[in-house]
C-alpha cells in the first residue's frame, strides 16, 4: 500500500513538516514523487519510519539514527529486538519509581513505614540501570562481575546524606577541573585536588580502592568515547586533564 505524506503523517501520528525534514536530511526519503510532485511512501518507508520513531522514543539523536539505518549491516529484526530490550529496561525503571511512590503514599497515610534509604531506592535503581545499559559490558570486562555487583550493592545502601554528599563531591570535582583547565598543569594544585575529589567520589561506590584501578579508570575516560563525552560536555578537554591528573596522583 502507498501513502501520500499527509496520509503517512496521520497513520504514524507525526506532522508532514517532520516527514519533510526527514526527507531533507536524508533520513527517510519517499519511494517516489508522482506526476503532481507529491511524495509517495511505500511499505519499506512505513517500516523505516516505525524504526525511526522507536529510536526517537529512546532519545537517539537524528544524526545517529541516520548513521545506524544507512549502515549496510543494519538489520531491522535485530534493531527491533534491541528496541524491545531497551524499552523493557525503561519499564523496569518506571516500575521502580512507581513502587517508590506507592510506598511513600502508604507511609504517609500510616499503612507502613519507610526508611530514608527506601525513599531513594527507585532513583538509585534508575541510575544503576542507565549505567548498566551505557557502560555495563565494558566495566564488567575490566573489573569483573563480582566487583560490579559489590559496587551496585554499596550504591543502593547509601543514605540520603551520603547520596547528597556524593553529588556535592562531583560538583566540587568539576569546579576543581575548571580551575585546572586554566593552568593546564595536571600536576598543579587544582588538578591534584580534582584527582583527590575523584578518589573520594569513587569511595561512595567502590568496595575498596587501589591506585591501579583508579589509574585504569582514568585511562578509560579518554579511550572510551562515551566516558570522554561525559566529561568533555562540561569543559572541552576535561577528560584528558582528569586522566593526566589522576595518573600523576596515583603515581606519587
Amino acid at each position: 500500500m502507498e501513502y501520500t505524506i499527509q496520509k503517512l503523517g496521520r497513520l504514524a501520528g507525526v506532522s508532514t513538516r517532520t516527514l519533510r525534514y526527514y526527507d531533507e536530511i536524508g533520513l527517510l526519503k519517499p519511494a517516489r514523487t508522482n506526476s503532481s510532485g507529491y511524495r509517495i511512501y511505500g511499505q519499506n518507508e512505513v517500516d523505516l519510519l516505525q524504526q525511526i520513531l522507536f529510536y526517537r522514543e529512546l532519545d537517539v539523536p537524528l544524526e545517529h539514527i541516520r548513521e545506524i539505518m544507512h549502515n549496510p549491516a543494519f538489520n531491522g529484526e535485530d534493531a527491533l529486538r534491541e528496541h524491545r530490550g531497551k524499552l523493557l529496561d525503561r519499564r523496569r525503571q518506571l516500575d521502580a519509581l512507581i513502587a517508590s511512590i506507592d510506598q511513600t503514599l502508604d507511609a504517609r497515610e500510616g499503612r507502613t513505614t519507610m526508611t530514608d534509604q527506601d525513599k531513594f531506592a527507585g532513583f538509585k535503581q534508575k541510575l544503576l540501570e542507565e549505567n548498566e545499559q551505557n557502560y555495563g559490558a565494558e566495566i564488567r570486562e575490566k573489573y569483573g562481575e563480582e566487583a560490579v555487583q559489590q559496587s551496585n550493592a554499596k550504591f543502593r545502601s547509601l543514605s540520603e546524606a551520603q547520596y547528597n554528599d556524593m553529588q556535592q563531591t562531583e560538583k566540587e570535582l568539576f569546579a576543581a577541573l575548571k580551575e585546572a583547565m586554566k593552568s593546564g598543569d595536571p600536576a598543579g594544585e587544582a588538578a591534584q585536588r580534582a584527582a583527590d575529589l575523584h578518589k573520594h567520589w569513587l569511595s561512595f561506590t567502590w568496595p575498596q580502592y587501589s591506585k591501579e584501578a583508579h589509574a585504569g579508570l582514568a585511562r578509560m575516560y579518554v579511550d572510551d568515547e562515551r566516558f570522554k563525552a561525559y566529561y568533555d560536555s562540561h569543559y572541552e578537554g576535561a577528560a584528558l586533564m582528569l586522566r593526566d591528573a589522576i595518573l600523576y596522583y596515583t603515581a606519587k
